[in-house]
């Protein structure tokens, strides 16, 4: 019995995974002119007060005296992946979402095909 994938098969799987990375770094480029053309980034005035507010001392005092420095770090982390998702950085996201994905789908193709291809007979003899 031959294991062989079909030629068609193992196509489809590289044309997938090619149309996904177009897709999705096309998308990536759009989101990053839209946001390089927004001179404010869609932030608002209250929203760079409320940053400023962040950075206080008092700020950071009060964060620390109620949580300690978990809270901290928590609230770095929280700000951190925030940032994720808006402006440039929300492209940068997008790309390396897309290359991830794209990349895995040809890697676990080729993982879980490994094993169904016949094997040489001559492989492996001196």
């Amino acid at each position: 019995m031959d294991n062989h994938i079909p030629a068609n098969r193992k196509k489809g799987v590289r044309i997938a995974a090619a149309i996904i990375l177009l897709v999705g770094l096309g998308s990536s480029a759009l989101v990053y002119l839209r946001a390089q053309s927004d001179p404010h980034g869609g932030i608002s005035g209250e929203y760079t007060m409320e940053e400023s507010m962040r950075d206080s001392k008092k700020y950071v005092h009060d964060l620390e005296l109620f949580g300690g420095k978990a809270n901290l770090i928590a609230s770095d982390f929280v700000r951190w992946y925030s940032g994720l998702w808006e402006g440039t950085q929300l492209a940068f996201t997008i790309a390396t979402l897309t290359i991830a994905t794209s990349g895995g789908i040809l890697f676990f193709d080729n993982i879980l095909n490994a094993g169904s291809h016949p094997s040489d007979p001559d492989k492996g003899k001196t």
